[in-house]
Formats: structure tokens, C-alpha cells, sequence
């Protein structure tokens, strides 16, 4: 079994900066990981991710303040979030996925391993 557990989560006041933290453990390792958001109302969002390849990718809305990394002796998926708006709050999700290689950008639902989430507010 694999497990993601995120971590790094909080408030924050607009134009700040935090770092998100997904730990990885178990058996196996996924191919395929990202971050998504949702927040109340919404549908989820992709944010960003790391796919087969190496190559990272981003949502629209965050691209040119977030960066996506991979600590593969840490074992982490890290998400660097600056110039932070209320528009970010949201409960942000760590996801992989097993056994298939994939390239660039991928939904939410091509995704089969989801972490439990962790809050991010931003206040005006």
C-alpha cells in the first residue's frame, strides 16, 4: 500500500508564502503525482504536478507563483506557493498514481491515491 500525507498547511496574509509537504510511504512508489485544490462550492482544481518524465506542470491560475519539486530522498512532494491570494484558500490534496507512466498535465480523476488534505487560508 502507498500512502500520502500532506503537510506545511495554514493562514497566511495575501502576498505571503508557504511551502505544502507530501510524504510518501510504502511499498511502492507512484509514477504520476500532483497537487490539487478544492475549496467550498468548487470543483476540484488542478494545481500542479510532476509527471513520468520528470517534467512539471501547472493550473492556469497558479503558474509563475507556485513550484513543484520532488525530494526523492525525502521521499516528498513539495509545493512552494508565493504571492498568495484569498483566491488560494483552499484544502490542498497530494495525489498519485500506480503502475502507469503518464505524461504532462493530468485530471483529478486519472488519479487513484489521494492524501487526506491540508488547509490553506489566505486573508485579504
Amino acid at each position: 500500500q502507498v500512502q500520502l500525507v500532506e503537510s506545511g498547511g495554514g493562514s497566511v496574509q495575501a502576498g505571503g508564502s508557504l511551502r505544502l509537504s507530501c510524504a510518501v510511504s510504502g511499498t511502492y512508489r507512484p509514477y504520476c503525482m500532483g497537487w490539487f485544490r478544492q475549496a467550498p462550492g468548487k470543483e476540484r482544481e488542478e494545481v500542479a504536478g510532476i509527471d513520468s518524465y520528470r517534467d512539471t506542470w501547472y493550473g492556469d491560475s497558479v503558474k509563475g507563483r507556485f513550484t513543484v519539486s520532488q525530494d526523492n530522498n525525502k521521499n516528498t512532494l513539495d509545493l512552494q506557493m508565493n504571492s498568495l491570494q484569498p483566491e488560494d484558500g483552499a484544502m490542498y490534496y497530494c495525489a498519485g498514481r500506480l503502475g502507469i507512466y503518464c505524461e504532462g498535465r493530468q485530471l483529478a480523476s486519472f488519479f487513484d491515491i489521494w492524501g487526506q488534505g491540508t488547509q490553506v487560508t489566505v486573508a485579504s
